[in-house]
């Protein structure tokens, strides 16, 4: 496959070219090559682009992956990096979940409340809370 334009790359990822641009001038993916001002991909981008998918839906945050893929060559391995960065998103998704657990537990108590007014519902918070 010879070199692609930002467009092609584009339609066949499915994305839009601003998200080509933008993951490039966020250190995410190679540079282009410019010819007559316009820019050429090799094929390898693609992997590029499925890391950053794949990293995307997984949580993680441009600066995230950026600290993931900065520096990646083909004799680097990257699992290590990976690694570190991945366990700290494990623990920021478990306290993200504990909090959503402990949210969902008060909205099922709103959900039980048959309080006739507000001055019953904060007697009733009040004896939770004691």
């Amino acid at each position: 496959m010879s070199d692609l334009s930002i467009g092609q790359v584009a339609q066949r990822f499915g994305v839009r070219t601003s998200a080509i641009r933008y993951y490039e001038s966020e250190g995410l993916i190679p540079k282009a090559m410019r010819r007559a001002g316009r820019r050429f991909y090799e094929a390898g981008i693609f992997d590029h682009l499925i890391f950053i998918r794949f990293a995307l839906r997984a949580g993680f945050h441009i600066g995230e992956i950026r600290t993931m893929v900065r520096g990646l060559s083909s004799a680097t391995k990257p699992g290590e990096r990976w690694r570190a960065v991945a366990d700290k998103k494990l623990e920021e998704l478990d306290r993200q979940m504990a909090e959503l657990q402990a949210k969902k537990r008060l909205l099922q108590q709103l959900v039980k409340c048959h309080c006739p007014d507000l001055a019953h519902f904060a007697r009733m918070q009040r004896k939770a809370e004691a």
